[in-house]
């Protein structure tokens, strides 16, 4: 629940969660299965109600990679339309690339001049480079950690290093067909990597974990990573867990995400990644409060009260689809009109 108006940061009063995974609950065509249907209807459901009993008024709701690229894409939209009233918004991969990489900027602000941002969700990887609010090249590849981990290294036991090399190449192979669309943009004044994956591979390699909290400065360093991967590739999925800043809801796609990573950090000489605490979630509110993009459907509460606000609370799982609500004031809102 974010209280949100036109300057305040987007930080969550409360929040809630819940790890889908869907990319990992994909048939072999790329359809989304009737089991991960349900779950993501499920969620949608009881997401509305934890809203409502907040006192919301009003529900911004998005999906992104797994939806997005699923043949079956748009029925899985009207179920969950049909089952909970709520309008699903599809985002594209260069949207998503787009409204991150406002997220960054503001997070970071003008003085970091050029920024290069990757970020690792569960089913793309999204890359965007620029000066500006809004970044001059941006792009999605399906390279994210649970596809990758679904498609390379499914087994619940040690993986096989040929499948870890298998995965090294083919994502080198599809960050090398771009490169050049985001070089061309010029060489960035600040590497940022941003999403869960990101955040869990700074904690590996010895950054502050999230107690310490979001002003902590975090960096992932390229020359940890080949010992990040060793460390993840020598355990289990359920052994994993064990790790600092790996959760058992994301052990088992952790080391997929840490080979995209190297694979990025390889291809476009990072040294260094600054660790964003803000991505989606908060780009997502601020692009809607700053009015710069009305594209979104809101979909009113089944209790309304009163004319609808513009809209404020984030709910994340996994990158794949997000639930927002907001109780501001109907005064603020007609004044942002």
């Amino acid at each position: 629940m974010v209280d949100a108006h036109v300057g305040a940061p987007p930080l969550p009063a409360t929040s809630h969660k819940e790890v889908l995974r869907l990319a990992e609950y994909l048939k072999d065509d790329g359809s989304i299965s009737t089991y991960g249907q349900n779950r993501l209807i499920d969620f949608v459901s009881s997401s509305i109600d934890i809203a409502e009993n907040q006192g919301s008024e009003q529900i911004l709701a998005f999906a992104t990679s797994a939806i997005r690229s699923a043949p079956n894409g748009d029925e899985t939209i009207e179920r969950i339309r049909e089952e909970t009233g709520v309008e699903l918004n599809v985002m594209s991969g260069e949207d998503e690339a787009r409204v991150t990489f406002l997220a960054v900027r503001r997070w970071f602000g003008w003085s970091a001049g050029s920024i290069l941002l990757m970020d690792i969700g569960g089913g793309s990887l999204e890359l965007a480079s620029g000066r500006d609010e809004y970044p001059d090249a941006a792009l999605s590849l399906s390279l994210g950690a649970g596809r990758m981990h679904r498609d390379f290294l499914h087994s619940d036991d040690v993986p096989d290093p040929e499948d870890i090399d298998g995965l090294r190449r083919y994502a080198r192979q599809q960050i090398g067909r771009v490169a050049g669309d985001i070089n061309r943009v010029g060489r960035p004044d600040r590497m940022v990597g941003s999403s869960k994956t990101f955040r869990s591979l700074a904690r590996i390699g010895g950054a502050a974990s999230s107690s310490a909290g979001i002003f902590v400065p975090r960096e992932l360093k390229r020359k940890d990573m080949p010992a990040i991967i060793h460390e993840l590739a020598s355990r289990t999925p359920s052994q994993r867990a064990a790790l600092p800043g790996v959760s058992e809801a994301r052990s088992g796609q952790v080391l997929a995400g840490a080979i995209v990573a190297e694979a990025a950090m390889t291809i476009f000489d990072v040294s260094a990644l600054h660790i964003s605490p803000w991505a989606l979630r908060e780009g997502i509110i601020m692009r809607q409060l700053d009015l710069l993009d009305s594209s979104e459907i809101l979909s009113p509460t089944r209790r309304r009260i009163g004319p609808p606000p513009a809209p404020a609370l984030t709910h994340r799982t996994n990158g794949e689809i997000e639930v927002a609500a907001s109780a501001l004031p109907a005064a603020e809102a007609v004044g942002q009109e």
